[in-house]
């Protein structure tokens, strides 16, 4: 068993919107990223996602509706699904998605 603090893992990433892997538990890699309030282009996956806001705020539009994820709330993304985030997005992000082999 490992602890991590998440918050100091964020605080030492390089740049923004790059994502890291800190762990991976089964079949899946637990990912942080740090938002700077700049927009994400659309993107679609074949698989799907956890979007976790550890702090901040995170303003998605998903199918074009828009969408609001607070601190402490997951958003699930189902894969196929175009999703882009928009302006305002600031804070700690965590990614659960499936492992590559």
């Amino acid at each position: 068993m490992s602890q991590t603090k998440l918050k100091n893992f964020a605080d030492a990433l390089p740049t923004f919107w790059k994502s890291r892997i800190v762990a991976q538990a089964g079949n899946s890699n637990i990912k942080i990223l740090k938002m700077d309030g700049q927009s994400y282009p659309a993107e679609t996956h074949d698989y799907a996602e956890a979007l976790i806001v550890l702090d901040g705020k995170m303003f998605l539009t998903v199918e074009g509706e828009p969408v609001e994820v607070p601190a402490g709330e997951m958003y699930l993304m189902r894969a196929g699904v175009a999703h882009a985030v928009e302006p305002g997005s600031h804070g700690t992000l965590m990614i659960v998605d499936p492992a590559v082999a």
